[in-house]
């Protein structure tokens, strides 16, 4: 992507500026309609309008391009974004194996990167589950799991009014509204009072996710799996996550067993967004 972004490029900005065009975009909605959105690095503010069309030329679906303007802030991980140029319209219809999301990508929670990682739970799954999503956001990962295991039930929990709202539209996209519940709401509120438990618990909230581990253990049925993700140093990624792992099931009077351990995806040269797999029993 680097490569063909330089190539549109060439000719339009100082040759020796090249090297500092970003080695990557995120590029959100479909073959239709879709939104460009790219971190301009310093040295290369004056010529964002001509990055912006290049990005548009080199990829005929996009149909604005998105600055970032801020890292991911707040309890609903949004961003603040900035159109370069383009429609102001931002909100699109994200197709990911073989689903629909509605999103706009300056209102609410999404991450295409996070791709993978979802077809990497998604083939976790077995047989009738009960699942739960916290901090499930526009449902991707409640979508992506009922569409290919049908005898389950997901529910998903956000606190975005938001991003609910998209969620709801979502599942009926997807035919899933049958096997998918959503819940808005605060997951510390909500959790504890439906009184019942889940096979397996899913939190896909890196930073602060340690956070909530008292509220999701006591949830897991006996075997149950928890998907817990944090941020970690790169030299030692799994030693933090998993003494927060120890000492939230020793409160909670369980047992466990870690049985994976995956580093998920760089967050910056020295952090790194790992999942824990982890299974509880009783003492």
């Amino acid at each position: 992507m680097r490569g063909r972004l330089r190539a549109e490029l060439r000719g339009r900005i100082p040759e020796e500026l090249l090297e500092l065009v970003p080695s990557s975009f995120d590029i959100v909605g479909s073959r239709e309609k879709a939104i460009g959105i790219i971190e301009i690095p310093a040295g290369l503010e004056e010529y964002e309008r001509e990055i912006a069309e290049a990005m548009m030329d080199s990829n005929k679906n996009i149909v604005s391009v998105l600055a970032k303007e801020s890292e991911r802030m707040g309890e609903f991980r949004t961003r603040v974004y900035r159109i370069i140029t383009g429609d102001p319209d931002t909100e699109v219809l994200h197709k990911e194996a073989g689903c629909l999301f509605r999103v706009d990508p300056r209102r609410v929670y999404f991450s295409t990167r996070e791709s993978t990682e979802r077809e990497r739970l998604v083939t976790e799954v077995q047989g009738s589950e009960n699942i739960l999503v916290m901090f499930s956001g526009i449902a991707p990962l409640s979508i992506r799991i009922a569409r290919v295991h049908k005898q389950v039930r997901v529910t998903g929990v956000e606190l975005n009014l938001e991003a609910h709202r998209y969620a709801v539209e979502n599942i009926f996209l997807n035919k899933v509204a049958d096997r998918v519940r959503l819940i808005q709401g605060d997951v510390r509120e909500v959790c504890p009072s439906m009184g019942e438990m889940f096979d397996r618990v899913l939190m896909p909230l890196p930073r602060g996710a340690y956070l909530f581990l008292d509220v999701a253990i006591p949830l897991l049925k006996e075997g149950g799996t928890l998907h817990f993700y944090h941020w970690s140093p790169e030299k030692e990624p799994f030693t933090g996550a998993e003494k927060l792992m120890s000492e939230a099931a020793t409160s909670a009077g369980k047992r466990h067993c870690i049985t994976n351990r995956v580093r998920v995806s760089q967050y910056s040269p020295r952090v790194w967004k790992i999942r824990l797999d982890v299974q509880f029993r009783d003492k």
